[in-house]
């Protein structure tokens, strides 16, 4: 592509404050993801670019490098700068495809997908809530059903959640939001400028990287459980706008958060005035006899929290919600409105009647998420006894270290034998994780079984490639 039209294309990208090169990874991203830059473009070399743009040729370099570490790009000597994956790859050869792409683009062919960590069906206390939510619905009168910050209803039973759990919580305190995933793109949305600093873990939930990257922030990581945060904080000459973890059965490495390590983070965020999200979606799934800490907001109030039905549930409920400082909570509501009137009004009702029941429901199903979790492990000890996992508690997932070789270029092997896993890099902003995957628990024993003896024969084959060492230069891949 001509560097004058890509600038032309830009447009005035550089509008807002921060380092320009976030600002113009930023832009291009935009341009990427809604496909006015296909996969395969060839884009201009740094210099020219840099000339069109009337900026130095080290912010062009920074944006194609942050693209790169991201997959959206391709980057080879020789070759030039390309928008990662062809234009319409095969399945077996796709590379560089967004965080959701089995999502957006369903597969119908025989890949186990071991992506996406997520309940397959809804179970029977979600189809018995929607019978009580229906009834409850068709005795309802002069209710328009529009509830930027969630029904009354459902927003008293989140609190109720939270109390229960040891953290007093008034109803006005929750927005409810369409899953999880809507509740981090508002906090970003209300939190987070053009080249704003936001502290996330090391590797993490991808789709958090994905939502700040759109708001062009710019990610500093710290090792899992937020490691160093006080040290950041007082060594940083600027206050950084955000801070995100996942506290409980972390998602990707299952790592639980102390005690004592909450009540500090939440402390030093407090003090320094940094809104600080944790990522509680996971977090009532421990294994029986496996007890997790209290919630971070019971140690300071201005801790946000982040809840959804999806994982524990079922992710066709779309409900989450927000917890946090009734200022902020105001705020969020506000800033909703102008985009969403509100969610559905029977899911919200249905969610309302199953709170109550959550931690029971939980609690139900956990024996069997544990022997799924020790099936899986097991077939990974018989059949591919050099990989290395760590021990969980609980959670969907499992954090599995490859013993040469990187996720990216394995993962196109083991797409190509029926299996998806996800690739280390997709979750880790720091540009490491490289040699990690992460595969879920969640499915059957027998699928479990056969998507094991699909990874051992992919896994053999990968071994006798000469390639396999170098890595790919495209990382995204597909995950929840």
């Amino acid at each position: 592509m001509d560097p004058a039209e890509l600038a032309d294309r830009l447009g005035r990208w550089s509008a807002g404050r921060g380092p320009l090169y976030l600002l113009l990874a930023a832009r291009l991203r935009r341009l990427v993801d809604e496909g006015e830059l296909p996969p395969g473009t060839a884009l201009p070399p740094d210099r020219p670019l840099a000339s069109a743009l009337a900026v130095g040729r080290g912010t062009v370099v920074a944006a194609y490098e942050q693209l790169r570490l991201e997959g959206r790009i391709v980057r080879r000597q020789g070759s030039g700068t390309r928008v990662a994956g062809p234009a319409r790859a095969t399945p077996q050869e796709t590379t560089g495809a967004p965080v959701f792409l089995h999502l957006l683009e369903p597969r119908d062919d025989d890949v186990i997908l071991l992506a996406c960590a997520a309940p397959t069906a809804p179970p029977p206390i979600v189809l018995s809530a929607y019978e009580r939510a229906l009834t409850r619905l068709g005795a309802a009168a002069e209710e328009t059903g529009y509830h930027p910050a969630g029904h009354p209803q459902l927003r008293r039973a989140v609190a109720d959640h939270y109390t229960r759990r040891g953290v007093p919580t008034h109803p006005g305190q929750i927005l409810v939001t369409n899953g999880g995933q809507q509740a981090l793109s508002l906090l970003a949305r209300a939190f987070v400028q053009p080249g704003g600093t936001v502290l996330v873990e090391a590797p993490t939930y991808p789709g958090a990287l994905e939502t700040f990257r759109e708001h062009a922030a710019h990610l500093r990581t710290l090792p899992v459980g937020l490691d160093g945060f006080e040290a950041v904080l007082r060594s940083s000459s600027r206050r950084p706008e955000l801070a995100y973890l996942v506290s409980t059965h972390h998602n990707p490495t299952g790592a639980v958060l102390p005690r004592l390590a909450r009540r500090r983070l939440a402390v030093a965020a407090a003090a320094a005035g940094v809104p600080l999200i944790d990522d509680e979606v996971l977090a009532h799934l421990a294994f029986p006899g496996h007890h997790t800490p209290p919630p971070l907001a019971a140690s300071e109030e201005t801790t946000i929290a982040v809840g959804s039905l999806s994982k524990s549930v079922w992710g066709g409920l779309r409900i989450g919600w927000i917890r946090a400082p009734r200022p902020a909570a105001d705020r969020l509501a506000r800033l909703r409105a102008v985009h969403d009137l509100g969610g559905s009004l029977p899911a919200q009702l249905a969610a309302a009647e199953l709170l109550p029941h959550l931690e029971a429901h939980c609690q139900d199903m956990a024996a069997e998420r544990q022997a799924r979790h020790d099936h899986l492990a097991a077939q990974l000890a018989q059949h591919l006894p050099e990989w290395r996992t760590e021990p969980v508690t609980g959670g969907q997932t499992l954090w599995v270290r490859l013993p040469h070789g990187d996720g990216d270029s394995f993962n196109q092997v083991a797409l190509r034998h029926g299996v998806a896993v996800l690739p280390g890099s997709g979750l880790d902003a720091s540009g490491g994780s490289r040699q990690f995957i992460r595969i879920h628990f969640l499915a059957t024993p027998e699928t479990l079984t056969e998507a094991v003896h699909r990874l051992t024969t992919a896994w053999h084959d990968y071994g006798r490639r000469p390639e396999q060492g170098k890595g790919s230069t495209a990382t995204r891949s597909m995950a929840v």
